[in-house]
């Protein structure tokens, strides 16, 4: 049996699973059941691709079943690419199942929960699968109403049905752009299968239409600027498994999609197409992280951090294009190889920073970060496991965040050979955003950390926090444990990339494992390494000679004392630093031209006993000035079209004629 066939043999198993739960989702061992079953699928899946991508190297496997469109059939097909999305895919479904085995006794609507639990994993893994444009856009309605069913868990709430109604509706324009885009491709034939796309290309002259729309297709999947306005909105309100699927993983699914276009089916690259995406990736980036550190809700912040995540792999993908573009193949494959290691590295640690901020909602019933604080005492093993997170998001070495994001900025540094002017120019500024992103990720998360589980409790809810079950602290153990392997040894994941970067810009980058000490060396020891081992060794033996020196040198003796209480003589904890003051540098030097953030100061006159009041209003330009727009245009024109559902039947009939005429004479004039 072969790896597609097997891979189906696990999808079919899921949609089973998805059925099963529909019949038993109120018991209470259901759970046990449906995301145990979970579990054990994307386990076998996961170790099928890997298998696949490692083994097989280059080798594709493939089938054609008698379903979808009768001329062609329904195309599946794994291929190094695939094999390594499928990895990402049912390795993030299999950590967020033993989550969900901890997580589900706390939900509130399981039957809501555990039918589309399954089905969302089946419609992702299907995607990965599909090799025809019906089969693909079937698969990813099917992943797109499934997640859409998740987010609308709790639909009672207001915000949720809200959430529910904007991600719908970015969804089917997503599907709409994908639509257009593979028909373009297929041309009048009708050769919607991907190897007739693969052999032909895109029609002279429309490459570059396809390459829009199918930005506009993915970009609105995966959270690109301005196409973003659902994920804020949607990521907070599903449960928190949920969360971190779709944020570490749903978001990959869109990534994986616009690379089987711009490298696999639109045909031979163009130079040019990488500045769209260059562009849209850096101003993702900067505006994603930036929104983070204005956010008080802990799960809007790692929402919108994904957003920065999302922009920083596009931006590899880009310099791929530009590389590739001008037949720079080892540097193509250095920039691709960064932005799948990303793709990797983003599924892990935002996954586990999810299922932390689910552990904190499961424990106190807050999001809110100014109602958390000192939860490090309380739930000891939650915080130091989100802070591995923290740390592996914010680009520190030794973690896995360091190693993708070291790769990128050597793909920027080798831009200087491009022959385009436009591209010299674009990348520089682009590399100088990146820096800036990452700047300002660290302080998002030096906030989101420090807020939330240092210093004293803000709220009664903080103060009776517990820990967590020991299975969500398992899965969320085992993320920690692979974003510590893939900081501290790169070349292994690098080396295990080289069989994908080959097969879309045709070379590699050297075999990092060759190299002694398992250092990564991008291009050659003469311009610069990297080794996480080392590191890492270097900063645990610090770190424990520090110790040893402090407590065989320093007194043994131990003072307690009162909390520092900033210089107030009242010890409440209200007057610790907050998540606002945190923010507030960031908004002073930002705010007013990427928020248009306005800040009004209610001072109560001399002897008036009201508190001080600063209140800071943000916009999301991307919503004022695209969405609400359109959304008061539709408004309109609804309002001055309700008037036709009244017409008598002499009017309707005037109405079908004179549209017949007008069809008419525009067929007569069509040249």
């Amino acid at each position: 049996m072969g790896p597609v066939v097997a891979i189906l043999w696990c999808i079919a198993a899921l949609l089973v699973t998805g059925a099963i739960a529909v019949s038993i989702g109120r018991l209470k061992w259901a759970r046990w059941l449906i995301y145990g079953s979970s579990l054990t699928v994307c386990m076998t899946a996961c170790a099928i691709a890997i298998t696949h991508l490692i083994a097989g190297r280059a080798s594709v496997s493939e089938i054609v079943l008698p379903l979808g469109l009768p001329w062609i059939g329904a195309n599946f097909r794994i291929d190094a690419l695939a094999a390594f999305f499928l990895v990402v895919i049912n390795l993030g479904g299999a950590a967020a199942s033993l989550y969900g085995l901890g997580y589900g006794s706390h939900e509130t609507a399981p039957e809501r929960v555990l039918p589309f639990f399954p089905l969302f994993l089946a419609g992702m893994n299907l995607v990965l699968l599909a090799s025809d444009a019906f089969t693909f856009l079937l698969s990813w309605e099917s992943m797109s109403l499934a997640s859409w069913a998740l987010v609308m868990t709790h639909h009672r709430e207001e915000e949720n049905r809200r959430a529910g109604y904007v991600y719908i509706v970015m969804a089917s324009f997503g599907t709409l752009a994908l639509l257009l885009a593979f028909g373009l491709m297929a041309g009048p034939e009708g050769g919607y299968a991907f190897a007739t796309m693969r052999a032909h290309g895109a029609p002279s002259g429309l490459a570059g239409l396809v390459l829009v729309l199918a930005l506009l297709g993915t970009g609105s999947k995966a959270g690109l600027v301005p196409l973003h306005v659902w994920l804020p909105l949607a990521h907070p309100a599903a449960p928190s498994h949920v969360s971190a699927l779709m944020s570490g993983v749903m978001t990959k699914v869109a990534v994986y999609g616009f690379i089987r276009i711009a490298f696999d089916l639109l045909g031979p690259v163009s130079w040019w197409w990488a500045i769209p995406v260059l562009f849209a990736g850096a101003i993702t980036a900067v505006l994603g992280v930036l929104t983070a550190l204005m956010q008080n809700d802990i799960k809007r912040v790692l929402a919108y951090s994904t957003i920065e995540n999302i922009g920083l792999i596009f931006v590899a993908i880009g310099l791929a294009l530009a590389f590739q573009g001008n037949g720079m193949k080892a540097a193509a494959a250095l920039a691709m190889t960064a932005a799948l290691f990303h793709v990797l590295n983003h599924a892990l640690f935002k996954s586990l920073l999810f299922f932390g901020a689910g552990a904190v909602l499961n424990a106190t019933g807050e999001r809110r970060m100014e109602t958390l604080g000192g939860l490090l005492n309380r739930m000891p093993a939650t915080g130091l496991l989100f802070l591995v997170g923290a740390v592996a998001i914010s680009a520190l070495p030794p973690l896995n965040g360091f190693a993708s994001e070291w790769l990128m900025l050597q793909a920027i540094l080798l831009s200087p050979a491009l022959p385009q002017w436009a591209l010299k120019l674009l990348i520089p500024a682009v590399g100088a955003m990146l820096a800036l992103a990452a700047a300002l990720a660290a302080a998002c998360f030096v906030r989101a950390f420090g807020i939330s589980f240092l210093g004293r409790p803000r709220s009664l809810a903080a103060s009776n926090a517990h820990e967590v079950d020991r299975l969500s602290i398992a899965a969320m153990a085992i993320l920690a444990i692979l974003c510590l392997l893939a900081g501290i040894f790169p070349a292994l994941v690098i080396d295990a990339l080289a069989p994908v970067s080959s097969a879309l810009t045709g070379a590699h980058m050297p075999v990092q494992t060759h190299v002694a000490w398992l250092s990564i060396v991008p291009i050659a020891e003469s311009r610069s390494s990297y080794n996480g081992l080392l590191v890492f060794l270097f900063i645990a033996a610090s770190a424990s000679l520090s110790a040893l020196a402090i407590h065989r040198f320093a007194s043994a003796k131990l003072r307690r004392a009162p909390v520092w209480d900033c210089g107030f003589p009242d010890a409440s904890p209200a007057t610790q630093y907050t998540a606002d003051s945190f923010a507030q540098p960031v908004r002073r030097v930002f705010g007013g031209f990427a928020f248009r953030a306005t800040e009004v100061v209610d001072m109560p006159s001399p002897g008036d006993g009201r508190p001080a009041r600063l209140t800071v209003t943000l916009h999301d330009l991307a919503w004022d000035l695209i969405y609400d727009p359109v959304i008061r245009l539709v408004a309109y024109l609804a309002e001055r079209l309700n008037h036709l559902q009244f017409l008598t039947i002499r009017r309707y009939l005037s109405l079908v004629f004179g549209a017949l005429i007008l069809l008419l004479l525009i067929l007569a004039a069509w040249p």
